[in-house]
This record gives C-alpha cells, sequence and structure tokens, in this order.
C-alpha cells in the first residue's frame, strides 16, 4: 500500500503541474456539455418556408395563418410562382415548398379531396422526414377543423383519443441527449488521457527507471488508472450537477446507483486506454488508435440514432460496446428511474469487460523485472 501511495502521489503531481493539461482536463469538458446539448438535437426549428398559393380563397389564407402561427415555421414569402419558390430552394434560402392548388378552395367547400403539393430539400433525409412529417400534420389539423365546423349541429359523435408522453411529458431533446452527450466526454477523456499516458513516459525515457524498480506491474498501472478514475467521475459529478441546476433535467433514479455503475464504466474504459498504452511506441499512434475506437463506439452508441435501427450486423457488433451500455443506464436511472434489478444484465457485462481490460492491461505490460 506504501508503494502503491507514493506512485499515486507521483501521478497527480505530475497531472497538476502540467498546466496546460488541467484546462483541458476540467474546463472544455464542462463547456463542451452546456454547447453540445443545444448543438446535438434533431428538434425542429424555425423551418424556413416559401408557400405558393394558387387559390387565394379564404382556406387557403386560414392554413398559410396555421404555419404562420407555429413555432416551427419560418414564412419567407407567400407567393404565386412555383419557378421563384424553386429557385430559393436551389440557394438555400428556405427548405420546403408548399404548393395550393387553384382548387383547394372549392373542394374544401363541397368536401372532396383538396390537394397541396409538398417539395421538401432532401440532401438530409432525417430532417426532411421531419420537414414532412410536422408540414402534414399541420395540414391535416386544418382539415379536421374543417370537418368539425361544418357537421355544425349534427348529432355526429366524433372519436377522441387521449395520450401522454411518459418520462418525458413536453417531448424535448435536452434531456435525452444530455446523458449521452455526458457519457461521450466523460469517455473521451478518460480514453484519451489513459492511452497517452504510459506511451508518454516511453517517449521521454522514465518508464525504464520504473522498469528497473521493484514495483510490481499491477501497482504501477493502479497507480496510472485511479488519479483519472478519480478525475472521471469528478467530470462526471459536475455534469450531474449541471443538469439538474442548469438544465433542470429531472433525477428520476439513484444517484449512487450511476456513482456506482460509472465507476465499472470508468475502469473499463481506463483499462482500455491503458492496454492501448502499453502497446504503442509514441503518442500519436495512442492518440489514432484510440480516436478509431471512439468514434465506433459514439456512432454505434445509441447517442443520435436508436441501436434498434442499425442492421442485424450491427447490433451483434454493438454486444462489445461499452459506451451503448453506459449510455442506456444513464439514461434510465435519470429519466425512467431505474434501480439495479432493472439493470443487471448492463451491469454484468460492464463488469465483465472491466475484469477482461484490466486483465489485458496488466498482461500486456512488459517490465524488466
Amino acid at each position: 500500500m506504501h508503494t502503491l501511495k507514493f506512485i499515486l502521489q507521483k501521478e497527480f503531481l505530475q497531472i497538476f503541474r502540467n498546466k496546460s493539461m488541467l484546462p483541458i482536463i476540467f474546463i472544455l469538458p464542462i463547456i463542451q456539455l452546456c454547447v453540445l446539448v443545444f448543438a446535438a438535437t434533431y428538434e425542429m426549428k424555425n423551418t424556413n418556408m416559401y408557400i405558393v398559393d394558387q387559390d387565394l380563397s379564404t382556406h387557403s389564407r386560414k392554413m398559410i395563418s396555421k404555419f404562420e402561427g407555429s413555432k416551427f415555421f419560418t414564412v419567407k414569402e407567400v407567393g404565386f410562382s412555383e419557378v421563384e419558390a424553386e429557385r430559393q430552394v436551389d440557394q438555400n434560402e428556405v427548405d420546403a415548398i408548399l404548393i395550393i392548388k387553384n382548387d383547394f378552395g372549392k373542394k374544401m367547400d363541397k368536401h372532396q379531396s383538396a390537394e397541396v403539393q409538398l417539395l421538401i430539400n432532401a440532401i438530409d433525409a432525417a430532417e426532411a422526414g421531419l420537414y414532412r412529417a410536422y408540414i402534414s400534420s399541420v395540414i391535416q389539423e386544418y382539415a379536421q377543423s374543417v370537418s368539425v365546423q361544418d357537421i355544425g349541429n349534427k348529432q355526429i359523435q366524433m372519436v377522441e383519443s387521449t395520450y401522454s408522453h411518459q418520462f418525458n411529458p413536453e417531448m424535448e431533446y435536452i434531456p435525452y441527449m444530455l446523458p449521452g452527450v455526458l457519457v461521450v466526454l466523460v469517455t473521451v477523456i478518460g480514453l484519451f488521457l489513459s492511452a497517452m499516458n504510459i506511451v508518454r513516459e516511453k517517449e521521454i525515457g522514465t518508464i525504464e527507471q520504473v522498469n528497473v524498480t521493484p514495483i510490481k506491474k499491477y501497482q504501477f498501472l493502479l497507480g496510472k488508472l485511479i488519479p483519472f478514475l478519480v478525475i472521471g467521475i469528478f467530470e462526471l459529478l459536475i455534469g450531474l450537477l449541471i443538469a439538474a441546476f442548469i438544465f433542470q433535467i429531472p433525477f428520476l433514479g439513484s444517484g449512487i446507483l450511476i456513482l456506482g455503475i460509472a465507476f465499472l464504466y470508468l475502469i473499463c474504459i481506463l483499462a482500455m486506454g491503458l492496454f492501448i498504452s502499453t502497446q504503442t511506441e509514441t503518442q500519436q499512434q495512442a492518440m489514432f488508435i484510440a480516436w478509431f475506437f471512439m468514434i465506433i463506439f459514439i456512432l454505434m452508441s445509441g447517442l443520435f440514432t436508436p441501436v434498434e435501427s442499425m442492421p442485424d450486423w450491427g447490433q451483434t457488433l454493438n454486444y462489445l460496446n461499452p459506451v451503448a451500455y453506459f449510455m442506456k443506464i444513464i439514461r434510465m436511472v435519470l429519466l425512467k428511474g431505474s434501480g439495479f434489478i432493472h439493470l443487471q444484465r448492463e451491469i454484468g457485462i460492464l463488469s465483465v469487460f472491466a475484469g477482461i481490460m484490466l486483465f489485458f492491461a496488466i498482461y500486456r505490460y512488459r517490465k524488466v523485472r
């Protein structure tokens, strides 16, 4: 224990002596968390529209007012020329064109099928799908309101449906994205710092001095792992406090459970970084290898797209992705209030990953004696 204590003192001194690294470790993740939570979202707001009104009827004006009164749309212009509308799409001035045909009002009055045409910039397919869904919902809402008005005093019973959104009543993206972004930032810091730790000592030559001492391999690697484990838990705590007090994310589950699982997860990620560090000779090599795995882990973790939407081979490959497990856990605990009994499978897998990576990191570290 005395040996490990001295190694830890040495590691913490090295970390806090490096003045250029301190902002990267402690300040930049907080700034990134606050910025990325707003940037990483699929929520659609202020979509620029061009409406071509060829009908000029009461119905067309009322439907246009529906779009003008919506927070999701910005009607840039209401005109008569399809050519001008398409020109603005080509120049990226508007995202969608709604064309109201010249017989729209007459058909609505006669209770016939009235047509509108929708043209959407579909370079981003996901964004285009949202545009279509939002615009179609406004059109359907207007059509239903007209149908209800036409019923008048007739004794026709309408079918009504009610719904509720559990765990995220306001359907906001921030409560969903913030836990995921926090997982990514903690992972990036932990993996990169641990991956470049041992290899840095190889480059400056101090690793040879350590190799000729009677320090055991596991003592040396634990001394490398524990400081970054403490830093990772500290950054996770700061992120959770920001989530609770600044973004007002509801904490439905146990904070102690999150920290306990985070302890396992960080051991897995840090051990993976140490394993990379034992296998490389330069910090540049370690950085590229860590970045290679990091990109795969993040993109397949479910941060932006559901894991269930991936092809079968992708879902199978994701069984080996620790980021996906922890991201699922932190969202379920924070937003759904899940407990240990609901997360036994994920916790068990993370424990196995942590044990395997720690074993390989210790086994692959080469020491003279």
